[in-house]
């Protein structure tokens, strides 16, 4: 049995979908199941059972003997959220308790960290356990993962096999339901459809121009790559960064899209709100050389592959999930 947590969110479902496809079928997803529009990403995922975040720990004690791997991939993700006491619950002592269960009884484990962790980068995008214990999030969120990055670091028991994974940005299907937080390139198609424009964030620093703010955007399907490869291969445990190693500028982003959606490029800038500007990353590249020493074997895909695939196989079509 291997349990997905988040298994409704964006990349759990995505993750599901992934095993499916590899033969795996004997699934527990576990999730808040409440809301209707993110369990679409459930139609079609083959699995034997659901269990309710809440109940997670009551109901575990009695199947612990049949688990073969937890993916912990549920976390509150909301980076625009201030309430600290709603990242501790859901982020960090949630994590603490699954980290606890496997250690116990010695189940392989691989978990969500993010690339929010870095901040601003003052310390660049390195997956250097040595660096971070100094690292400093912009958010509460990036602290939440950041917090438990550095209390596993310091645990000497642990699982027999267990992997952080500090994704960056993520896009794809299945984050249809996540309103603000869905990836730039969803909200972009949105845009693009609506107005036949594309509104970005222009730059208030003097060093960057209007629309070259960069970023290290992975395709979904790219991670879940990952996250697959981590429970087969077992490689060394350790923190891992899951980007492409390249940073793309907001401006190419958007002619990438575009040019998938066949539409004439038409951008606009816009002031970053007030709400986030402050704490905006204008620059993040995942540095990718602890993964790829493993003899990881596939390669990223280019941000114009992956967006020409989002859009022609998901976006385009009636039924956009995965």
């Amino acid at each position: 049995m291997i349990i997905v947590t988040g298994a409704a969110g964006f990349i759990g479902s995505c993750l599901v979908k992934k095993l499916n496809m590899e033969g795996y079928t004997n699934i527990v997803l576990v999730d808040d199941f409440t809301d209707p529009l993110k369990n679409k990403n459930l139609v079609n995922k083959l699995h034997t059972g659901q269990v309710p975040r809440g109940e997670f720990f009551d109901w575990l004690p009695s199947r612990l003997k049949d688990i073969e791997f937890i993916f912990h991939i549920g976390a509150r993700t909301d980076t625009t959220l201030f309430d600290k006491s709603i990242f501790d619950e859901l982020n960090l002592n949630y994590s603490k308790r699954i980290w606890e269960t496997c250690e116990i009884n010695q189940i392989p484990l691989v978990y969500a960290s993010s690339a929010a962790t870095y901040g601003a980068g003052e310390l660049g995008y390195r997956d250097d356990h040595a660096i971070i214990p100094d690292l400093k999030p912009l958010n509460p969120y990036g602290e939440s993962k950041q917090e438990f990055d550095k209390w596993v670091l310091q645990q000497t028991k642990t699982p027999p096999f267990w992997a952080g994974l500090k994704f960056f940005n993520v896009y794809g299907p299945n984050e249809y339901h996540k309103g603000r937080m869905a990836s730039v390139v969803f909200h972009a198609f949105n845009q693009i459809k609506e107005s036949g424009k594309l509104k970005l964030f222009r730059s208030h620093k003097e060093e960057y121009a209007d629309g070259m703010q960069l970023r290290d955007f992975i395709y979904v399907m790219d991670v879940v790559d990952v996250c697959f490869y981590l429970m087969k291969k077992r490689p060394g445990s350790a923190i891992y960064n899951v980007g492409t190693g390249k940073a793309n500028s907001f401006n190419a982003l958007a002619k990438a899209i575009f040019k998938a959606m066949v539409v004439p490029v038409k951008i606009e800038y816009i002031d970053i709100p007030e709400d986030i500007r402050e704490n905006y990353q204008y620059f993040t590249k995942a540095e990718m050389e602890k993964l790829k020493n493993t003899s990881y074997p596939n390669g990223f895909q280019s941000l114009q592959d992956g967006i020409d695939d989002y859009f022609s196989l998901f976006l385009a079509k009636e039924s956009p999930f995965f």
